[in-house]
């Protein structure tokens, strides 16, 4: 048993299983996949009770690609099930890779994988505004094609063609918390939360019910790291540090960060929505709900993070 363990939770960037530049097969993500390990299994020989988190943003965008080139031939699979077959997936890949690697390692654990449905508001004002482009390009035919006969919302993206975009609500609550909880304290690894989780809404006779919309990642492994009661929140992504003024010619690495700091640097807009926003905002909501640390640091330095030498640490003050 390992109730008394610290925890951490760890998430992984979507740069962790398919790399930039390559074609995404599972070839590929499984070897990516390995080469994440080294730094989770830093933490376990640490003594930390270990959960993680993990992007699905490429995997989901290829199966809707799937989804699309079999239209007409077999019945289409909505996004929310698609979220839920990617985190089945990928937490497949993580879990053999990490069961592999403990054994070499001698370490006598068990990982398991938690298909996690995360509560999300449906009066959420993202519904009305839905900004995450998914799934591929279509023309400008089919687009109002499926505007009309889907009801999607469909926008120019890029001038590189058309897009879907859906909603991005903000996660409330993790349903599987209890699993987690016991999971951790049977001293098994935990993946959860995969891809930002399956997002669903509680109806008013207190059932769930599946929508079709994303949740970012970070902000989901921030609620999960809460509803846990983790002790740090650990981002991992491609860059080494949080920057200011970011590939400017006055950027300036912050090795640590204040949470009125970090809110105030993202109110001014040093932070963008679609990259180290949702690491920020996800960071200052873990330590306003009573988190110790959270850190944002390349998934090669792990360790280096954990020590301060590496990596942006963000604490209370």
């Amino acid at each position: 048993m390992m109730k008394n363990h610290r925890v951490i939770v760890i998430a992984l960037g979507g740069n962790a299983l398919i790399m930039e530049g390559q074609r995404g097969t599972i070839a590929e993500q499984f070897e990516n996949t390995r080469k994440s390990l080294d730094g989770i299994v830093y933490c376990l020989k640490q003594g930390y009770g270990v959960v993680i988190t993990h992007g699905n943003g490429p995997q989901v965008g290829n199966m809707l690609l799937m989804v699309e080139a079999s239209r007409n031939q077999v019945p289409e699979l909505p996004l929310g099930v698609c979220v839920a077959d990617t985190e089945g997936a990928i937490g497949y890949m993580i879990q053999q890779s990490l069961t592999n690697r403990l054994r070499k390692e001698g370490i006598d654990r068990c990982a398991v994988t938690v298909l996690t449905q995360v509560i999300v508001d449906k009066h959420d004002k993202a519904f009305s505004n839905p900004t995450k482009p998914i799934g591929p390009f279509f023309t400008e035919e089919e687009a109002k094609h499926f505007r009309k006969e889907k009801g999607w919302h469909i926008v120019e993206d890029s001038h590189r063609g058309y897009r879907r975009v859906v909603a991005s609500p903000n996660p409330l609550k993790i349903m599987e918390e209890r699993a987690v909880k016991s999971l951790l304290a049977a001293g098994d690894i935990v993946i959860a939360a995969g891809g930002g989780g399956i997002p669903v809404i509680m109806k008013e006779d207190g059932d769930l019910e599946g929508v079709d919309v994303v949740i970012d990642k970070d902000l989901a492994s921030g609620v999960l790291a809460r509803d846990i009661k983790a002790d740090c929140l650990m981002m991992l992504t491609g860059v080494e540090h949080v920057f200011l003024n970011f590939k400017q010619p006055n950027e300036r690495a912050l090795k640590a960060l204040t949470v009125k700091e970090a809110e105030r640097y993202l109110k001014e807009g040093h932070f963008p929505p679609g990259s180290m926003g949702p690491k920020i905002q996800a960071a200052i909501n873990f330590l306003n709900w009573g988190g110790e640390v959270a850190i944002i640091a390349a998934i090669d330095k792990v360790k280096e993070a954990l020590e301060g030498i590496a990596g942006t640490k963000i604490t209370k003050d």
